[in-house]
């Protein structure tokens, strides 16, 4: 081999470079191991912990903490525990913000429409322009004054009345995008000051979603809230208790003759207050604890006088009095004076999370707040006179100038000034030391440290141009992070160890440098995650893995060539050169490889979270494992050569396994036609007939959760529970590794978004279920997400409709597109369409046999094998395998067929396969060992996914061997097989 001090340099640095960078790695884990020695199981304390020692240098007495752990391999959430959200920036605010949110009943409408016609991966913004050309009919334009027409276009952009559709719609696209990449950088600098190691913010292409993962996030709530909130921030003037207190009483008498009377209540003691002497005469309250009031029976108390406080209510009981103050009979009772006062709640306080503050505020015929927090130019966290948390503002000139007449007016009126974000009172202070200048104010209450923290550090950010809805999350507990990292690391070892035995016992001496190269190969794997910040999931483990049998495969390829070039009288010196040329292995070893790099390239196109990380794991080792395979391995023989060694690529004992083969494959094709048309066949009608295919949330939408019991449960019992009326009213329960944990799905309000909607159906889960916990099983042990946690919700997601759609989508066109991609490549690469048929036809059969298992089995299989991203993800890699032993294959007949081999066509053919049975045997029983060890070791998350793999790369072999090379024959046309018998019978 040329040049062989410039790759062993390379080598050499290589690997320095990658244990300096895993150094990083090792370095951070040893402090989070003192972390958590340090603490002891209490999660506050090793955060506070961590958070003291960030600016310590705790690694060459250079790099602090917080250095080095950007520089760790990031683990993803399945690994490291956390939340993954994908954000739906609202499309359908942000037309309506432009469109000055215009009453024509044509644009409202097409808005309407839009939401409901989007189809697939088409964007709401196009969906709403179809829905406009389909209801204006050419009676209206975009450019209308009602529409789009108005001033603040007119004047920014020029749209006027003569502007034709295509222009405005340029000018609407323009918008939209601006306001997207304006809530991603909103969301990104929120995010970046929370305090999360690593986190990942990413704009989904033009679709106006944003993936956010934060890895390590164990107050699942507080990171939902940060990211979910538009951060409207409004200064609103506040009616007292004396001033419209009388407008509820007058409201409870009009509900008396139109709601109806419960069976039962319960009457609740009350204050004395302004309500409460609306209520009753203190002299006949027994006889009113009798009467029904349907407003005054879900008020816990009266504000007292002077407060901007009117009630406190029960959190449960807001829903229905906002559908009271929303009915127009009930908004005609206001007074004339306050006929645009707003309701309003306040936010819970912590001590009593179940009762919330009513408020009014004086509104306004345009419903636009005095002060909004647009004047904003400064917010940081503090302590207010008492040393509770607060938040304090600073605003500009503008601001400071409207903020000291609000608290002017304010003062002379002895009224208060309430700070509403996103439509909820934060705090209502009054002013008794006279007009506030200078812009200065502060925000407090009832206040953690944290949320004082969260709510500066959104007001600095800003607020989002548009509401951003959850259309997809992920939550994942560190419990059972670790225990994805303990069945990965298992699996792995055990993988490694296997596959490292097998190559020894096999090729003896030189199964010990494919070994070592594979070793080397890991070492750069490892080190490229490290230094390019790449994150590990555990379907990536599950690809580094798989990267074990790749690296392996191409010294199979080398070292049985080798074996033959010895078998053939040629020297040690010379079969190790042939082995390694072009027409000896390399040109099977690239061309193998070449596949794999297509369809794990689409993957990482198509997939998304941790199934990218499977994908960038393989297409990261395919390279690694090229060069150990051909440089390494290379290094090695050439100075056992050097040295004279005695090298025959076996053992005594295995040196005549899988030889002498002389099958006559051809002769049974028509058997194995009839076979696998059988199997395609069955498998038709199993998946559009009988059973079809067990589609998980991912392709159909819907809530997920992984839920460990106290003991064992009867899936159909727990089914049946969560399928009432009364609580989801649909569900389904199945056994997940262990008879006392279940995965429950629902569609229960899948369509509807809003964290008060994820809030209820958790609530609803916990209530359905707490009777099969101790009575020591709260809510918040239940959903919560904490340290060590064993029992109630491990793991839980959702996927929305719209998210679902894009996934089936996209999966449909990934396994379409690798097919054509791979048979594209073959056809360049081998110039005959006979060979690329043979491959496709391969392929197509190994994906519809494996599609037809899992219709056939799923339904008593003690595991799941649902239709996701992760069936996908090994359909995917079946192709990329199954294309591996159809080019060693077909490689082999091109060198016989271009050769001096005598006999006819078939023969030729024949000899082509069985020379190469070795190879494919040997590489597909280590793929098959290592897959076998995953799907034991692995953990039941991804054992569906391996078993897909498991199938597919064993049906893939006789594929190979049984399909695309009769496809091959059969195809080749007639007088193409008339020139090589030709050419060959004269040799």
């Amino acid at each position: 081999m040329q040049n062989r001090g410039l790759i062993k340099f390379i080598a050499i640095i290589f690997a320095l470079v990658s244990i300096y960078q895993l150094s990083f790695t090792f370095v951070a884990n040893k402090v989070k191991s003192d972390a958590k020695t340090f603490a002891n199981g209490n999660s506050d304390k090793e955060v506070k912990y961590l958070d003291s020692i960030g600016k310590e240098k705790v690694f060459l007495s250079y790099f602090t903490y917080d250095e080095i752990k950007t520089r760790q391999i990031n683990k993803g959430l399945d690994l490291e525990g956390g939340i993954n959200v994908t954000l739906q920036i609202s499309v359908k605010d942000i037309l309506k913000q432009l469109a000055n949110n215009s009453t024509n009943p044509v644009f409202g409408k097409s808005l309407a429409d839009a939401k409901t016609n989007q189809k697939g991966n088409q964007s709401y913004l196009n969906a709403f322009y179809e829905a406009f050309d389909a209801n204006s009919n050419g009676t209206i334009k975009l450019s209308d004054p009602n529409i789009f027409g108005n001033r603040n276009l007119a004047d920014s952009e020029k749209i006027n009345f003569n502007t034709s559709d295509s222009d405005v719609k340029k000018v609407i696209n323009k918008k939209v995008d601006e306001a997207i990449e304006s809530a991603f950088l909103v969301l990104r600098e929120r995010i970046d000051k929370f305090g999360v190691t690593q986190p990942n913010i990413v704009k989904l292409g033009n679709t106006g979603r944003i993936l956010i993962e934060l890895p390590g996030v164990k107050d699942i709530k507080r990171a939902i809230d940060l990211v979910s909130k538009t951060a409207e921030l409004q200064f609103w003037e506040t009616l007292k208790v004396d001033e419209i207190g009388n407008y509820l009483g007058v409201v409870n008498e009009a509900l008396k003759k139109t709601e109806v009377a419960p069976k039962s209540i319960d009457t609740i003691k009350k204050e004395d207050s302004a309500i409460n002497k609306l209520l009753v005469d203190k002299d006949s309250s027994k006889a009113a604890k009798k009467e029904f009031n349907p407003l005054f029976d879900k008020i816990v108390s009266g504000g007292p006088q002077g407060s901007p406080v009117l009630a406190y209510v029960k959190s449960k009981d807001t829903a229905a009095i906002n559908t009271y103050f929303k009915r127009a009979d009930i908004k005609a009772l206001l007074p004339s004076n306050f006929s645009d006062a707003k309701f309003v709640w306040g936010k819970p306080s912590a001590k009593d999370v179940d009762v919330v503050e009513l408020y009014a505020l004086k509104g306004n015929r345009n419903n636009v707040a005095p002060m909004t927090g647009a004047v904003l130019v400064d917010a940081s966290n503090s302590y207010d006179q008492m040393g509770k948390p607060s938040v304090t503002m600073q605003m500009n000139g503008k601001g400071a100038k409207i903020w000291e007449e609000l608290t002017g007016r304010a003062y002379t009126q002895k009224s208060n000034i309430a700070i509403v974000l996103d439509n909820i009172v934060y705090s209502a202070p009054g002013v008794s030391t006279g007009p506030i200048a200078g812009g200065r104010s502060e925000i407090s209450g009832t206040f953690t440290l944290e949320e004082t923290k969260d709510l500066s550090n959104v007001l600095r950010a800003g607020k989002l141009p548009a509401a951003a809805e959850i259309v997809q999350s992920e939550v994942v507990g560190p419990s059972l992070g670790q225990k994805a990292i303990d069945d990965g690391l298992m699996s792995s070892i055990i993988g490694l160890l296997l596959v490292s035995v097998w190559m020894l016992v096999y090729y003896g001496k030189a199964g010990w440098y494919a070994n070592i190269a594979l070793a080397v190969n890991l070492l750069f794997l490892f080190g490229v995650m490290a230094s390019f910040g790449f994150v590990l999931t555990l379907p990536g483990i599950a690809g580094i893995v798989l990267t074990m049998g790749t690296a392996v495969d191409a010294n199979i390829i080398i070292f049985e060539r080798a074996k033959e070039e010895l078998r053939a009288g040629l020297s040690l010196d010379e079969a190790v050169k042939k082995s390694f040329s072009w027409t000896g292995a390399m040109r099977s070893i690239i061309d193998a490889n070449v596949t794999h790099i297509l369809t794990g390239g689409i993957l990482y196109i198509f997939g998304t979270g941790p199934i990218k990380g499977f994908a960038l794991t393989l297409l990261i080792g395919i390279i690694t494992s090229l060069f150990t395979s051909i440089f390494i391995t290379r290094i090695f023989l050439d100075r056992a050569v050097a040295n004279g060694s005695k090298l025959e690529f076996a053992n005594s004992w295995s040196k005549n396994w899988f030889t002498g083969f002389n099958f006559d494959f051809l002769k049974i094709k028509r058997g194995t036609y009839i076979f696998s048309s059988c199997v395609i066949i069955i498998s038709f009608i199993s998946i559009f007939f009988v059973n079809g295919l067990d589609e998980g949330v991912d392709f159909v939408g819907g809530r997920t959760f992984q839920v460990k019991f106290e003991k064992t449960v009867e899936p159909s019992a727990i089914a049946a529970e969560l399928s009432k009326s009364n609580v989801f009213k649909s569900a389904e329960a199945k056994v997940f590794g262990t008879d006392d944990q279940l995965k429950i799905t629902t569609k229960y309000k899948i369509k509807e978004e809003g964290v008060n909607i994820d809030t209820e159906v958790n609530q609803k889960l916990y209530n359905a279920l707490k009777s099969h916990y101790s009575p020591g099983m709260t809510y918040e042990k239940f959903i919560n997400l904490y340290e060590g946690k064993q029992l109630g919700v491990l793991q839980a997601s959702k996927i929305s409709p719209a998210i679902s759609a894009d996934i089936k989508t996209n999966s449909f066109w990934a396994v379409i597109g690798a097919m054509l991609v791979v048979g594209l490549y073959l056809v360049v690469s081998f110039r005959k369409l006979g060979y690329s048929l043979g491959a496709i036809a391969a392929v197509v059969h190994d994906v519809i046999f494996v599609l037809g298992i899992y219709s056939l089995c799923y339904k008593f299989m003690p595991f799941h094998m649902e239709m996701d991203q992760h069936f996908i993800a090994a359909i995917l890699t079946v192709i990329g395998y199954s294309m591996n032993d159809t080019v060693i294959v077909f490689d082999r007949i091109r060198e016989f067929l271009a050769g001096n081999r005598k006999g006819n066509f078939n023969q030729i053919v024949n000899d082509s396969i069985n020379t190469t049975l070795s190879r494919t045997i040997n590489t597909s029983l280590t793929m098959l060992l290592v897959l076998l060890i995953m799907f034991i070791f692995g953990g039941e998350s991804i054992r569906g996914f391996i078993f897909a793999m498991l199938i597919g790369i064993g049906i893939g072999t006789y594929s190979s061997l049984f399909i695309a090379t009769p496809v091959l024959v059969d195809t080749m046309p007639k007088k193409d097989k008339e020139e090589i018998e030709r050419r060959h019978a004269n040799r």
